[in-house]
């Protein structure tokens, strides 16, 4: 199995329950709050451990009470999280996530600590890009870091997965050709390759991904929710449509999707079924309340798949 290095946020998520989702000026009673180990990069991180991946993981958080249940939350996974950065002078991240009962959710992230996820601490982990043939990374961190790993993976031959979340509003066009994968959602399409593109039509997404394809990228895999997943390359375009399954709380079923990609392809596995694995993650975390304790473990996963 290939070595998988995940880069990335470590947030605390204070998840509240609403019946809907809130309106611009609306105030609502929520109907519970927990907080739950989150944060893109260590959902992410968390999922690769999970999921039975042998990888590791380079985040910031604080010198916190927090900070220290996300490191112990990311050592219970199975992943390396040894390297994980702890910053005097910044609090550990988090995030307001609002979910409704129909499982949808709305997310307000305080970066925090994640600015420590520098170029400085990077390249004192410098060897881990050697050690490591796929790069798995998201954008919750600074811009200079994401560029910077993404040419040092380059550099050493690694496969490189971006998950561009969030879009920032100017997008380094230097990125796009050091992606063998890029993993938008439907949204992020949309801010990636023109708002001109109707998500909710598979012939935009189409024209979404044929333009990232221009841009230098290898793979296009847009995550499209009930829509399962869109492949397209130079080669082939394929719709994978996900399992059917109740839908709790769609937080982090991106992040497991990412997870489980990265695992399958680090086992060797191909792009196809490494998507019909992930789609199959995602639906099970779909089916459960919060961010990492969602994520299932690889058996479940394929448990599940045998149930199908």
């Amino acid at each position: 199995m290939k070595k998988i290095l995940v880069i990335g946020s470590s947030n605390m998520d204070f998840r509240i329950r609403v019946h809907q989702l809130p309106k611009p000026g609306e105030t609502l009673l929520s109907q519970s709050l927990e907080n739950i180990p989150g944060g893109k990069g260590g959902n992410q991180a968390y999922a690769v451990g999970k999921l039975g991946g042998d990888g590791v993981f380079l985040s910031a958080v604080g010198m916190d009470a927090f900070g220290e249940t996300l490191i112990e939350s990311m050592c219970s996974s199975g992943i390396d999280a040894s390297c994980m950065r702890r910053c005097l002078d910044c609090p550990t991240g988090n995030a307001m996530v609002f979910v409704s009962d129909a499982g949808e959710n709305q997310i307000v992230v305080t970066s925090g600590a994640n600015f420590c996820c520098d170029l400085p601490y990077l390249k004192q982990h410098a060897a881990l890009f050697h050690d490591c043939k796929i790069l798995l990374i998201q954008m919750e961190i600074p811009l200079e870091s994401v560029l910077y790993a993404l040419q040092a993976a380059k550099t050493c031959g690694n496969c490189t997965i971006l998950n561009p979340a969030p879009v920032p509003e100017k997008f380094p066009e230097e990125i796009f050709p050091l992606l063998d994968y890029i993993t938008p959602n439907e949204t992020e399409l949309v801010k990636l390759a023109g708002s001109d593109l109707n998500p909710d039509s598979l012939d935009d997404v189409r024209t979404g991904c044929s333009r990232l394809l221009q841009k230098g990228v290898q793979n296009v895999l847009v995550t499209l929710r009930k829509r399962g997943a869109f492949l397209c390359n130079r080669q082939t375009e394929r719709q994978f449509l996900p399992p059917e399954g109740p839908a709790l709380d769609t937080t982090a079923a991106g992040d497991t999707f990412n997870g489980a990609f990265a695992v399958m392809l680090a086992n060797g596995r191909s792009p196809e079924e490494a998507i019909c694995f992930a789609n199959a993650a995602a639906t099970i975390s779909v089916s459960r309340k919060g961010a990492q304790s969602s994520i299932p473990s690889f058996q479940e996963v394929l448990q599940f798949q045998a149930s199908l």
